[in-house]
C-alpha cells in the first residue's frame, strides 16, 4: 500500500471568450495514509470531485502536483479505480461480464470469470451475476461497479459521491457494505461526499473544503468507535461541529449569488433531512 501526497495543488479554469478565469481551490496539501478511509466533505462547488478527478488522473492540476507513492500523476492507470455517482454499466453485458471487461485485456477468460466471480461474492451479488442491469436496482447496479473497480486490484479505491442518488435505506445498507469491503481488503479510500452524517459514518479523517476559491478550511480525526451510531454523545457533538462551518460556507455563496433577496428563511432551506450540506439550492 502507498500514500497518496497532494503538494500546493490548484485548479483554474480559463474562459478564452470571455477572457475570465475561475479558480476552484489553490494550495491544497493533503497526505492520504495507506489504508486509509478519508472523505472529502464540502458543498456544492466547493471542488471535492475536481480533486478527486486530479488524484484518477482524469483531469489535470493548473499548478502543484499529485503522487500515489513514489508516481507522479498525469494520467489515469490501474493502481487507482474510481466510482462514480451512476454506476455506468454496459446495458447489453451481463453482471458478470461488466465485471471481467477490463479484466480481459490482462486475464484468459476462464480466469477473468473467476476473478470476477470473487469480487462480485465480496459485494454479495453472487446469485445475480447472469442478470442485467436493468434488472437490478440502484444500489445493486453501484455494487457492480464497487465489484467492477475492485477487480482490477488497485491500490487505491476513488468514490465520487456514489450513494447520492439513492434513496436513505439503501445508502444506508451500502454504507455497511463499503465499511466490509474495507476491512476485508484493506484498501486505500478516498470518498468524496456532501452528506455530513455519511462522512462520519465511513471516515478515519474527513477533510472539510470551503467554497470561493476552494480549499482545506479543517481536517477532523474521527476516533468514534466502529460501528458508528448516529445518535451517540460523539457523533452528534462532531455533525454539529462540521455544520458550524460549513454553513457558514453555504451561506457566503448565497450572499454572493442572491444578493438583497438572501434571507434567513432562505438560509434554513441549506440543510437536506439528513444534513445534505445545499440540497435544497
Amino acid at each position: 500500500m502507498e500514500q497518496v501526497l497532494i503538494k500546493k495543488v490548484e485548479k483554474t479554469f480559463e474562459n478564452k471568450e470571455k477572457k475570465q478565469s475561475f479558480t476552484v481551490f489553490d494550495d491544497i496539501n493533503l497526505t492520504v495514509n495507506p489504508g486509509e478511509f478519508l472523505s472529502l466533505l464540502g458543498p456544492s462547488g466547493c471542488g471535492k470531485s475536481t480533486l478527486l478527478n486530479i488524484i484518477a488522473g482524469l483531469d489535470q492540476a493548473t499548478n502543484g502536483e499529485v503522487y500515489v507513492g513514489e508516481k507522479l500523476i498525469k494520467t489515469p492507470g490501474s493502481d487507482r479505480g474510481v466510482v462514480f455517482q451512476e454506476a455506468a454499466l454496459m446495458p447489453w453485458m451481463s453482471v458478470i461480464e461488466n465485471v471481467m471487461f477490463a479484466l480481459r485485456k490482462k486475464m484468459k477468460k476462464e480466469e477473468a470469470k473467476e476473478h470476477a466471480k470473487k469480487y462480485l461474492k465480496l459485494v454479495h451479488l453472487s446469485k445475480f451475476m447472469n442478470s442485467y442491469p436493468h434488472e437490478l436496482s440502484g444500489g445493486m447496479k453501484q455494487r457492480v461497479s464497487i465489484a467492477r473497480a475492485l477487480a482490477m486490484d488497485p491500490k487505491i479505491l476513488l468514490m465520487d459521491e456514489p450513494f447520492g442518488a439513492l434513496d436513505e435505506q439503501t445508502r444506508s445498507m451500502l454504507h455497511r457494505e463499503v465499511q466490509y469491503i474495507w476491512e476485508e481488503t484493506k484498501k486505500t479510500i478516498v470518498f468524496v461526499t456532501h452528506n455530513i452524517r455519511e462522512a462520519i459514518m465511513l471516515s478515519d479523517r474527513i477533510v472539510l473544503m470551503g467554497t470561493r476559491p476552494g480549499g482545506i478550511r479543517k481536517i477532523y480525526d474521527v476516533t468514534i468507535p466502529r460501528p458508528r451510531v448516529i445518535t451517540s454523545p460523539e457523533f452528534v457533538k462532531l455533525e454539529e461541529d462540521i455544520m458550524s462551518i460549513l454553513g457558514g460556507e453555504i451561506e457566503k455563496v448565497m450572499r454572493e449569488e442572491m444578493g438583497d433577496d438572501f434571507n434567513s428563511k432562505k438560509a434554513s432551506l441549506l440543510y437536506g433531512t439528513n444534513n445534505n450540506m445545499g440540497d435544497n439550492i
